[in-house]
């Protein structure tokens, strides 16, 4: 069984049930006032098309805030840049399959050379293309109206949410590593630096969801276990 959770990819890693009814309820508190914007600019029939990419933010924002797909930079640039391309593809695009297909594929790929990477900006590069006729005669304003401000909706929601609790503030930037040098003083195993963090990404060559303060907290804490032990 436990060679087919591997298989599944089922993780092994596990949180208190504080920290699940918090990320439920960031999460209901993000999609509510992004349900308000949207209805406010566009309307509820179009909501539809536009809410779910937010959803997925949320998801990202209050259950991983510190993962770098969550980072305010990868949920702003991943959805603005990504309205952009859905919107030059519908308007450029004359087949609708194709203009959906692409809109989503050079989303993808402006994301990665932007450094920006945010999943659920695929989806708002495809609801520029295959949403309502209201949405198609927002053109580029749609970047503006709702997703700029949705955008900025959901990020401030999840700054003021996630800052009440010293442990999920966010951006990660305002994460407090005292724990991790800590560890890294009594750890018998050398510490890692910013180049080898650096290095190490390089040669993998993919994209890797944890930023390095999360990393070398794991590395302090898994090396410390051995000084803890003794």
């Amino acid at each position: 069984m436990e060679k087919l959770f591997r298989i599944l990819g089922v993780t092994q890693q596990t949180s208190s049930h504080k920290e699940k009814w918090l990320s439920f309820l960031g999460g209901f508190l993000g999609i509510y006032a992004i349900y308000w914007v949207t209805r406010e600019f566009v309307g509820l029939a179009e909501a539809i098309y536009i809410i779910p990419s937010m959803g997925a933010s949320a998801v990202l924002l209050f259950a991983a805030p510190h993962v770098p797909f969550s980072q305010p930079w990868n949920v702003f640039g991943g959805h603005i840049i990504s309205a952009v391309i859905g919107v030059a593809c519908y308007q450029w695009i004359p087949d609708i399959h194709i203009a959906a297909a692409a809109s989503v594929g050079i989303a993808i790929g402006v994301m990665y050379y932007a450094r920006c990477i945010h999943p659920p900006g695929g989806a708002t590069a495809l609801a520029a293309v295959i949403g309502s006729s209201q949405i198609h005669d927002l053109s580029y304003m749609y970047v503006i109206t709702p997703v700029l401000i949705n955008a900025l909706t959901i990020l401030t929601v999840a700054v003021i949410f996630n800052g009440l609790f010293p442990w999920r503030r966010y951006p990660v930037y305002f994460q407090s590593h005292k724990k991790t040098v800590k560890a890294q003083q009594t750890s018998p195993y050398p510490p890692i630096s910013h180049e080898d963090f650096v290095y190490a990404l390089s040669q993998m060559d993919s994209m890797v969801d944890i930023n390095e303060e999360e990393l070398l907290e794991l590395y302090s804490l898994a090396t410390g276990r051995n000084v803890a032990q003794k």
